[in-house]
Order: structure tokens, then C-alpha cells, then sequence
């Protein structure tokens, strides 16, 4: 029997944490080097966690641009378009083992700021492999029908697109949004319900090969950049699910097929927001609070009240009456990424933490 594709998860995926430490004892400031992520990543989304800062998505795709040369970035807080002209305090690069903040040391722009001095971050980070059901594609669209090929050599189970050269809104497809999902899509910078709008997808399926797009200038405006991130599902490694709420303290238990390291639901049915965690932030069951939303540049949030639930050796559940995740007959969708395999490929069972 496969029990996973994958025994190592942390060397497709993996979440870091760090303390900003930018300002040297002379006062002058300094980039910080971020290590620890086990490979050089080729998606980091970053954010501030004790801070109000925005999320920050850069990729090895878009790669580097403005002056000073940073990364060029988009914010899942934000529905603007890419910022390639760049001012201290964003990513300067994708390094072997993680990646390089810049400090900002002009007052004006901290509240933007990547890396600040004392303040805590992380960073999430994924590697573009098909092995692993990632892949990056960027593409300019021509306002007509049309399909866009990828190399997962899969079907994609979530596709985020951007329209880098747009105040425009992040669209998802999401394969267990709603019973015809190619009808359908999110958005990921508000806390809005699904919208059935068929110039996304142009109500079609992706295949292992390709996705398609209509004509919504979201995703495929004439003489517009794109970029798409695309995930396949893999056993024991990543999975991309709905859950029905039952508005009980004894929630759901949602089956994964591995511990989770990572874990973003949203509500589906209504307005709710893009609750976002992992377990290097939260490290103990039950996680009280100790979210981020990936729609709002927030700080944590860390009430104990606000959110319980539990990473379990073979999935997560949850353990309160929130709306926001657990609402009587609501309906959520997930992605979740692996800390370990429930059980590996030599058959040996993992522990829930």
C-alpha cells in the first residue's frame, strides 16, 4: 500500500520564524540573512507576526527588480498590482537556505517594513516541483478564450492568480469549493463568500496539462501580466479539502492523511476570513488563537478564546463554535501542507504532537 508519495515534506515546504535583528550596536542598520528553510525557496510568503505589516509574496519567477534590486513583491492584503520600484524594507533575495530582509530605516515606511528590529516574522515557504504538485506560471494575457499550460502533470486542485499590472483582486479556484467549482472562485484580499462568475474559468475544469480563462481582466486582461500559482494534490504531503461546520465546541475532525505544518481555512458560504496557521508559530495543542489572516495586514492573533483547534497526527480539528470556521451547516475550504506523513512509505506511523 502507498501510504505517501513524499517522506520528507520539509524539503518541499517548510515555515520559519525569526526575530528581526537589523540595527548593529553602532545604530546603523543592516540586511538580515533568514535561514533554516532546508532548500532556496521559490514561493516565500512572509509577514509580520507581532506587527501590523502586510503580507509579502515573492517568487523566483518574477524574480528581482527596481532600485535598490529587491524582489518584486504583491500582497495577499491588498488587491494592488506588483511593485517592481522598490524602498527599503522588503525581500532582497531567495538565498540557498531561505531568503534576505532588508530594514527600512526611514520612519516613514516601517509600517511596511519586512524586517524590523525586535519584532517577530515568518515566512512560509514552498519549492516549485511536480514532485511536490507546485508550480509557478506567469503569462500575459489577450482578453480571449484560451487554455494555459503547466508542468504539474496533474490536475491542479487550487490555482492563485494575480494580475501583477492591475489594482485588481487575487482569484482562486478552489476544487472543493462548490459542487461545479469551475463556475465559481475567491477572493483571496477580501473575506467575501464564493462568487459564481464564469468569465474566470470559462466554466471549465484544468487537466493535467492546462487551465483555462475567460476573459475577466483579472486573470486574462488584454496586454496584462500574470502570474499563477498552481498546486496539485499529494498524498501524505498536501491536501486541499472542504468541511461542513456543526456549530459545536466538538467540531469537526477533518482527515488529511499527515500531520499538518500548515493550515489556511476559509468560509465559503458567507463572509468570513482567511484564517492562516502553522506549527512553528503554535507548537502545542490546543492552538488558542495564534492566527494570521491572509486578507489583513493584522498582527497575530493570540486571544485564547478566538480559536481552538488541533493538529493531529492524521488531520486537524477543531474545537469551537466561531462562525468564522465552525457555523452550523457553513461550508469551509482548506489547504493544508504536511509536517510528517501519517504513515511513511516504509509503513512506520508518525505521532501526534
Amino acid at each position: 500500500m502507498a501510504y505517501t508519495t513524499i517522506d520528507d515534506p520539509g524539503a518541499y515546504f517548510n515555515t520559519v520564524v525569526f526575530t528581526g535583528d537589523v540595527v548593529d550596536g553602532d545604530g546603523t542598520y543592516h540586511d538580515q540573512a533568514v535561514t533554516g528553510v532546508g532548500f532556496q525557496p521559490d514561493l516565500l510568503w512572509h509577514k509580520g507576526v507581532t506587527g501590523a505589516r502586510p503580507h509579502y509574496i515573492v517568487d523566483s519567477v518574477r524574480g528581482q527588480g527596481g532600485s535598490p534590486t529587491e524582489m518584486i513583491h504583491l500582497s495577499s492584503s491588498n488587491n494592488e498590482a506588483e511593485t517592481t520600484t522598490n524602498t527599503n524594507g522588503h525581500i532582497k533575495s531567495l538565498d540557498s537556505d531561505g531568503w534576505t530582509a532588508v530594514s527600512g530605516n526611514d520612519s516613514s515606511s516601517r509600517a511596511n517594513n519586512s524586517c524590523l528590529n525586535g519584532e517577530e516574522y515568518v515566512g512560509w515557504c514552498w519549492k516549485e516541483t511536480a514532485d511536490a504538485g507546485f508550480d509557478i506560471v506567469s503569462y500575459a494575457g489577450n482578453a480571449t478564450a484560451r487554455t494555459i499550460s503547466h508542468s504539474l502533470s496533474a490536475v491542479p486542485a487550487v490555482m492563485l492568480i494575480k494580475n501583477r499590472s492591475a489594482t485588481l483582486s487575487w482569484r482562486m479556484y478552489h476544487h472543493k469549493n462548490t459542487a461545479a467549482p469551475e463556475t465559481d472562485h475567491l477572493i483571496l484580499d477580501t473575506n467575501a463568500a464564493t462568487a459564481d462568475d464564469d468569465s474566470m474559468w470559462n466554466d471549465t475544469a484544468p487537466t493535467s496539462s492546462v487551465f483555462s480563462l475567460k476573459t475577466s481582466t483579472s486573470v486574462n486582461g488584454s496586454s496584462a501580466d500574470y502570474i499563477a500559482y498552481l498546486w496539485s494534490e499529494k498524498q501524505g504531503f498536501s491536501k486541499f479539502g472542504s468541511y461542513t461546520g456543526n456549530g459545536n465546541a466538538d467540531g469537526p475532525f477533518v482527515y488529511l492523511g499527515f500531520k499538518p505544518s500548515f493550515l489556511m481555512t476559509k468560509r465559503t458560504d458567507s463572509t468570513g476570513n482567511w484564517f492562516m496557521f502553522d506549527n512553528k508559530r503554535s507548537t502545542f495543542n490546543e492552538i488558542d488563537g495564534d492566527y494570521l489572516e491572509a486578507d489583513l495586514p493584522s498582527a497575530e492573533v493570540t486571544t485564547s478564546t478566538a480559536v481552538d483547534l488541533d493538529f493531529l497526527s492524521n488531520g486537524f480539528k477543531i474545537r469551537n463554535t466561531s462562525s468564522s470556521y465552525n457555523a452550523s451547516g457553513g461550508t469551509y475550504i482548506y489547504m493544508a501542507f504536511a509536517e510528517q506523513p501519517f504513515v511513511n512509505s516504509n509503513g512506520v506511523p508518525n505521532n501526534a504532537r
